[in-house]
């Protein structure tokens, strides 16, 4: 899994994805962004910064300035599979992220999303 197609894929190719499946479910591209700075401890020119410099997953999941210790409190499935269990610790953070867009996209409350 080291060479894992998705971990070269533009974070910047993905990120308008995130915003757009939110929006269609009533979200906002803020709510968004405030996902990915609650898991990666990028602040907003952080993480502007990234999608405009086109890092990849792997890089932009490597510069992250502070991973959440919270994120471990992310359960269930995404594309099949359950987040707590992927043990390649890339494609867990990934995932990760996937599965908040899934609940923001879903209507879940920011607080529950955020596991405040």
């Amino acid at each position: 899994m080291k060479n894992n197609r998705i971990y070269n894929m533009k974070f910047s190719s993905v990120y308008p994805l995130y915003i757009q499946k939110a929006e269609k479910k009533g979200r906002t591209k803020e709510e968004v962004d405030e996902i990915i700075r609650w898991l990666t401890g990028y602040s907003q020119e952080e993480l502007e910064a990234q999608i405009e410099k086109e890092s990849d997953f792997e890089t932009f999941f490597n510069e992250a300035p502070q991973l959440n210790a919270n994120r471990k409190l992310i359960k269930g499935v995404i594309c099949g599979v359950r987040v707590e269990e992927i043990e390649e610790p890339l494609m867990q953070e990934i995932r990760y992220l996937d599965k908040l867009i899934d609940e923001l996209a879903k209507g879940k409350a920011m607080e529950k999303i955020l596991r405040a």
